[in-house]
């Protein structure tokens, strides 16, 4: 195999499909990209066998063949040549060189047909969002998802096409993210549980491109996600998504608009006082005009009032701020509202079309004074 192209190409193709190399695995095969020039273009494998990524690179090909090289090793190395033009020409040997200006490395590659190339799933039922949605949406739920293997389905989020409607959700036992946006098209009934490691990666890789598109093909136990050259096929969560829609009341005794950015920035400020670890609340005293935010901890104590639009119940009520800055960090509104039942009871985060929704539970604390 001999193919030519350009630092830049390589190192955005290998960037792209390194993202589908697993961190530890006992199958060294798992720790290589796959360098595929054995037919008319040249394609970048990398698959952990739970998420796959291929993608393709303009090139050169001067001599067909395929060779699977170490992810790391091959990244570092194409990051630190020079702009120019990059050779790779590998041997029966399976003893590869990487050339570029007067840089010469020799490393030995892996044989390809040890390689487990990406699923063929048929591509029957999907859907198509902008590269910009897609991202949004992302962006706007995945801090909900867990982080532990205790739930496995908690890992993962909800993607749940109705009509013209696709709803994502995410939830970890304290939260819940809900993002809904119309689609182009009406679409048949669907619902699939997506690891959140697939959702993480793909969004570092989509440009976020308004004009550009993600076809989404869902299949029994896969989805695949198709933009520009790349390919990317997860396997799916298995299981039966929570019942979210028994815990979304809409009743509320307490109802506040308040400017976001204000509010946010002072929960921001009060967890200056929190130490790492520590589970300090936010405590919220809510009146007619104001709202007032306390924090105390072994660090010291704040006191902030902003103004408030506010209708029915006074009420006092406790968050984690974390939890709270995390949803206020992905709404765009200017004024937002936040509907409270009592101090025990979640709050709900939302807009008058409900396109966004984020529900946080309350922690106990004992009033500062």
């Amino acid at each position: 195999m001999k193919l030519i192209c350009s630092k830049a190409n390589l190192l955005n193709g290998v960037n792209t499909v390194s993202k589908a190399v697993p961190n530890k695995t006992t199958m060294s095969i798992l720790e290589c990209i796959l360098i595929d020039a054995s037919e008319d273009r040249i394609r970048l494998i990398a698959n952990d066998t739970e998420l796959g990524i291929e993608t393709v690179i303009t090139g050169i090909i001067e001599e067909k063949g395929k060779i699977a090289l170490d992810a790391r090793i091959l990244l570092d190395i194409v990051r630190k040549l020079d702009d120019q033009d990059v050779v790779i020409e590998c041997d029966s040997s399976l003893k590869t060189f990487i050339t570029c200006g007067k840089a010469k490395f020799t490393i030995i590659g892996k044989p390809a047909d040890e390689f487990t190339y990406l699923p063929n799933v048929e591509k029957i039922d999907s859907i198509s969002v902008s590269q910009f949605t897609l991202k949004e949406i992302i962006r706007q739920t995945i801090f909900s998802i867990a982080d532990n293997d205790n739930n496995k389905i908690m890992t993962g989020e909800l993607f749940e096409v109705s009509g013209d409607v696709l709803k994502v959700v995410s939830l970890d036992g304290h939260r819940i993210s809900i993002r809904k946006i119309n689609l182009k098209t009406s679409y048949p009934s669907k619902k699939v549980i997506v690891p959140g490691k697939t959702l993480n990666e793909i969004s570092k890789i989509l440009s976020g491109d308004t004009n550009k598109e993600v076809n989404i093909f869902f299949t029994g136990k896969h989805i695949i996600f198709e933009f520009d050259e790349t390919v990317v096929v997860s396997r799916l969560i298995e299981g039966e998504y929570f019942k979210i829609d028994q815990m979304l009341s809409s009743d509320y005794e307490t109802k506040m608009s308040i400017n976001k950015k204000e509010f946010l920035d002072s929960i921001d400020r009060a967890t200056l006082l929190v130490k790492e670890g520590d589970k300090k609340p936010i405590i919220l005293n809510i009146t007619d005009e104001n709202i007032e935010l306390k924090m105390s901890s072994t660090v010291g104590s704040m006191n902030e009032e902003i103004s408030v639009k506010k209708q029915g119940k006074d009420l006092m009520i406790g968050f984690n701020p974390k939890f709270m800055i995390d949803a206020l960090r992905v709404i765009d509104d200017e004024e937002i509202d936040i509907y409270f039942v009592n101090p025990k009871a979640p709050c709900f985060i939302k807009n008058a079309e409900e396109s966004y929704i984020y529900l946080v539970l309350p922690v106990n604390f004992t009033t500062v004074s």
